[in-house]
């Protein structure tokens, strides 16, 4: 059993919650809360058998293991599983990354978009959008051509054959959702899924109004933000 050092930390905090209640044997409902208040305690070392991280330097770990920081974190190495899943799926394909195959499965559902439209919707930087769209394009996924009213507009579309190939790819990407989600039960990607579309709106926002764009705009929107403890982020 390597879990010793965690049963250890349970029963001391068992008896702090005694002594709290003077004596008085406490509930599993009492201990919860008093467990949850604990892990939201900053002053609480909660850092967690994180197998990248070494024990060099404490003050490191408590900014690395702060409740925003450390989801940003495993967004971040979630971002990497998912990429490398995805790269494993398209292999054999003209389709070289993920914003390839998210930028056709775009298309598929429009009947046409201009480019900047498709850039927008795939979350990308003009440039790299403009290369993804040209590969698609040199590949015969894609067709382009000049919009009738402004000639600097170029529209595109999904072909047959990127339609053909899509669907061939959707088998194997599917398998990447399911490895993605893991072992979680039906009841826990419902609720991951509810507070991910909630991120989703949030950033989305920001990203089409454009109110993020320097270091600057990251601490207003940060100080900003009032998490429904009703208790303001704070950055510092």
């Amino acid at each position: 059993m390597k879990s010793y050092q965690l049963i250890h930390q349970l029963i001391d905090l068992v008896d702090e919650l005694e002594k709290e209640n003077q004596g008085r044997e406490v509930s599993l409902q009492d201990f919860t809360g008093f467990l949850l208040n604990k892990v939201g305690d900053p002053a609480v070392n909660n850092h967690s058998s994180e197998v990248r991280f070494g024990d060099n330097d404490s003050a490191a770990l408590d900014i690395a293991y702060q409740l925003d920081n450390n989801i940003g974190r495993l967004f971040v190495f979630m971002s990497r599983y998912a990429k490398s899943y995805i790269k494993k799926a398209l292999e054999g394909t003209p389709l070289q990354t993920a914003e390839d195959f998210t930028a056709l499965a775009i298309l598929l559902t429009h009947p046409h978009l201009s480019k900047s439209e498709l850039i927008s919707h795939n979350l990308q930087e003009k440039t790299s959008g403009t290369e993804v769209i040209r590969r698609l394009v040199v590949s015969g996924l894609v067709r382009q051509w000049d919009d009738e009213k402004d000639k600097r507009s170029k529209h595109i579309a999904i072909t047959d054959e990127g339609k053909k190939l899509l669907f061939q790819v959707f088998e194997h990407t599917n398998y990447v959702g399911q490895i993605i989600t893991g072992r979680l039960t039906f009841a826990e990607k419902f609720t991951l899924q509810y507070l991910l579309q909630k991120l989703e709106n949030f950033h989305l926002e920001h990203y089409e109004k454009k109110t993020i764009l320097s270091k600057e705009d990251l601490k207003k929107v940060a100080t900003g933000i009032t998490p429904h403890n009703g208790r303001t982020s704070d950055p510092e």
